[in-house]
């Protein structure tokens, strides 16, 4: 199950492993904290999904920090109860019961974006939560996934995208090399995950979101820095067999 703030960010960080693990018949879903359904970037996001073999949206409902479109008159992630927010995503746990988990970064990915540290926090305490029974008892019988998984840019990895982000005036956060535990080479994905991205209509035709950005670059400058997905690996279970693959 990935776990991300905003529609986009599930193709961008995670969609070639979505779409490996879903060629390999594998379950999988994705659980997004902001916009609200009937926003105009959800039907978007069914489509990417569907792309990925992900399921339908799973949405948190909440509010952009940067956008006052994403759910008119609601409350933004940013300003909503941690608690609320943690057994929203508990809900999500206990009903699909996944094995691994993938969500963003401490610092944001590569921008520090709000919606993407607070996304972060709120899913390490969910993940967490959602195995105690006595915690959030209203939301299902507890599960415990053996996996979490944050999605993240090395400092050696970032590669490109530094340059291509600064020239649309966006800051790099990227992490020290040591950081990373698992790197994974989704070529054989890519092509998929790239038809994700295309699914996000609306950021593609924009100049400053990535998928805007990946759309007025050579194929083969896009292949280069989407080929590779980096994922620290937090707690919960045993330390991985495979180094090219999430697993549990």
């Amino acid at each position: 199950m990935g776990i991300f703030a905003h529609p986009d960010d599930e193709s961008l960080l995670a969609g070639g492993v979505l779409a490996q693990h879903a060629a390999a018949g594998a379950r999988t879903a994705v659980v997004t904290a902001t916009w609200a359904p009937g926003s105009r970037r959800v039907p978007e996001l069914a489509d990417a999904l569907a792309v990925l073999g992900a399921g339908a949206p799973r949405l948190l409902g909440y509010g952009d920090a940067r956008d006052p479109e994403a759910a008119p008159g609601g409350t933004r992630l940013v300003d909503a109860p941690l608690d609320e927010a943690v057994g929203r995503l508990v809900a999500h746990l206990r009903d699909f019961r996944p094995d691994v988990v993938v969500t963003h970064d401490a610092v944001g990915q590569l921008t520090g974006h709000p919606d993407h540290v607070r996304t972060h926090r709120i899913a390490l305490l969910a993940t967490e939560a959602a195995g105690h029974a006595g915690l959030y008892p209203g939301a299902g019988p507890p599960w415990r996934p053996s996996a979490l998984y944050a999605a993240t840019h090395s400092r050696s990895g970032t590669g490109p995208l530094g340059p291509l982000l600064e020239a649309v005036g966006k800051s790099v956060l990227a992490v020290d090399d040591a950081y990373v535990t698992t790197r994974v080479d989704v070529m054989p994905w890519v092509g998929v995950k790239w038809r994700a991205i295309l699914a996000h209509r609306g950021e593609v035709a924009r100049e400053r979101p990535l998928p805007g950005v990946y759309a007025r670059l050579p194929e083969a400058e896009r292949l280069r820095i989407l080929r590779f997905e980096e994922f620290t690996r937090i707690g919960l279970g045993p330390a991985p067999v495979a180094p090219d693959r999430l697993t549990v």
